[in-house]
């Protein structure tokens, strides 16, 4: 007993670590070592080691034992090397090295998931839609290849009823059980029975339309509705239009991710709309109005004298609109200076400076420059 580990040391684990952890700690172990799995040379004794400390550490008589007394407390007790795992930890170990479980526990349930129908994967595209589309809506029409029921045999792939026969390989269960010998025992899994690919029936005659595919390819056209207010990274499904379905199953579904493509002068945050205007630095010392553009048409708005580049108005409900009521539109005023002045344009603002000269008027530089003294 001197020589043997701490049990908890073996699973990587703190004294006193609960049921959940133990059970979590050896379920990680035991694949990593097991020897089917894991050729190093060492990897036959750690996987015994791992199981011998799941045994004690699992079963709350041994552990209060262990936890009490140590190895010493073990004396006698017997352990059955990869027994102590539990019939439910041993088959989800062992599924994931041989594709199944033990055999003979189970199957039913499995076999009717494998033979009845199940449906087809869901598939996933993008669609790109103009700004405009995104804010009012519109159907758009797309073009896609799908495999559908075929219409003859409505699935079954046989020319008639009497035709389909239950596979003589696995007996119409779907699958077939191989069994194989580790350094542990005999251990049986199952896999899917290569006659029949699973469906447990076997065909006489095919089905002329289809060849005994159960399904025909085709080329579509989908209208798309796309719905008013939809925004860049929202998904619309399309029931039907993904992958075929098995064994008489449904098709999946289409999941198709809108992408909004970007306006000239428009931008989106949320159900808010945002654009910027260019005015004059006159227009904006005396003050204007200006039509600004807005997705349902021009609104007047005041600009008020003295306005400041950067200002931000609000135009009330003139955003994205949706059930849940309406967006605002806000307009952001940038002050642009005319480069390109005519003489009499460059001597009205020669007088207008002299007055502020003459009046002794503080300019905008001279208030900043007070800042700092």
């Amino acid at each position: 007993m001197a020589n043997k580990r701490d049990y908890y040391e073996v699973l990587g684990l703190q004294k006193g670590a609960s049921d959940a952890e133990i059970k979590k700690a050896y379920r990680t172990l035991a694949k990593k070592y097991h020897p089917d799995m894991n050729k190093e040379a060492d990897a036959e004794a750690r996987f015994k080691e791992i199981n011998e400390a799941y045994e004690v550490l699992s079963d709350p008589q041994k552990k209060a034992s262990y936890d009490q007394f140590g190895h010493a407390g073990m004396e006698g007790a017997g352990f059955g090397g990869a027994g102590g795992a539990g019939f439910d930890d041993l088959n989800d170990i062992f599924g994931s090295f041989f594709g199944g479980g033990f055999g003979g526990f189970g199957g039913g349930q499995g076999q009717a998931r494998r033979n009845g129908p199940r449906k087809g994967q869901d598939r996933f595209m993008q669609m790109k839609v103009e700004f405009m589309d995104a804010i009012f809506g519109k159907t758009e029409t797309i073009n896609l290849g799908v495999d559908e029921q075929c219409s003859e045999c409505l699935g079954t792939g046989a020319h008639s009823k009497n035709d389909i026969t239950v596979c003589p390989t696995c007996g119409g269960s779907g699958t077939v059980v191989t069994q194989q010998r580790t350094p542990f025992g005999v251990f049986q899994s199952q896999a899917v029975c290569q006659t029949c690919n699973g469906t447990g029936k076997t065909i006489k005659n095919k089905c002329k339309k289809c060849g005994g595919k159960g399904y025909e390819h085709k080329r579509v056209s989908v209208d798309i509705k796309v719905p008013a207010g939809i925004q860049s990274g929202q998904q619309l499904r399309v029931q039907g239009k993904g992958e075929r379905g098995e064994n008489g199953g449904p098709n999946g579904d289409l999941y198709i991710e809108v992408l909004v493509k970007k306006h000239d002068y428009f931008t989106r945050e949320g159900k808010n709309i945002l654009i910027s205007i260019p005015i004059s630095s006159v227009d904006a010392t005396l003050g204007c109005n200006v039509d600004v553009p807005t997705v349902y048409g021009d609104v007047e708005l005041t600009i008020p004298a003295g306005t400041q580049t950067g200002t931000k108005f609000r135009l009330k409900e003139k955003g994205v609109k949706d059930a849940r009521g309406a967006g605002d539109q806000y307009v952001i005023v940038n002050i642009e200076i005319n480069k390109k002045l005519s003489k009499d344009e460059k001597d009205l603002y020669k007088e207008l400076q002299d007055l502020q000269k003459k009046g002794g008027k503080e300019s905008v530089f001279d208030k900043f420059k007070k800042a700092f003294k």
